[in-house]
């Protein structure tokens, strides 16, 4: 197979060019956040209020990455369960979000989510965060610094590795 070289920001034309199963290599910028970033969000969505970040078209990590070491922009960063973001990520999905990071399933909502958004979720290694760190070139706290690790980060990737889990026309690696 194949593997993909996909940038970011998504356009709709790169989400139906993927199909799940696809490996793909992710150049350009990657947003991070948690649920606490997450519910953040979806709250200032609610009170119809702007939010820090522009989702047009991004695709947010589920990480909370520890410290960086000295010289490096970051500590070992692997994802976290994606259905920990279930609840948030449809209303993501509404508002630009074009594709998400984690590991692990994703519940029937966010994949009606994705069909109807034209949007992507991607799985990667999990356990493998200091690996994966390799691929950060950049990282930057760009809101909800007080968050810490579940701060939303701006994170600038080379050939950062994922597999397609959920494709935009419902269909999954996983067996569910």
């Amino acid at each position: 197979m194949e593997v993909k070289r996909i940038t970011t920001p998504l356009s709709d034309a790169d989400v139906k060019c993927l199909k799940a199963g696809d490996e793909v290599l992710i150049s350009g910028v990657l947003l991070t956040g948690r649920d606490q970033a997450h519910k953040r969000l979806c709250e200032l969505i609610d009170a119809g209020k702007d939010l820090p970040v522009d989702l047009a078209g991004q695709v947010i990590y589920f990480v909370g990455p520890s410290p960086a070491r000295e010289g490096k922009p970051i500590g070992a960063a692997g994802p976290t369960t994606s259905s920990r973001m279930d609840a948030f990520s449809p209303k993501l999905l509404a508002n630009g979000l074009k594709g998400m990071i984690g590991k692990g399933y994703r519940g029937d909502e966010v994949r009606a989510a994705l069909k109807e958004n034209c949007a992507v979720h991607f799985a990667t290694i999990g356990g493998a965060g200091a690996l994966l760190s390799k691929q950060i070139i950049k990282a930057e706290v760009i809101a909800y610094e007080e968050l810490g690790t579940e701060a939303i980060r701006k994170l600038e990737v080379v050939d950062f590795p994922a597999t397609v889990a959920y494709d935009c026309y419902g269909k999954t690696v996983y067996n569910c």
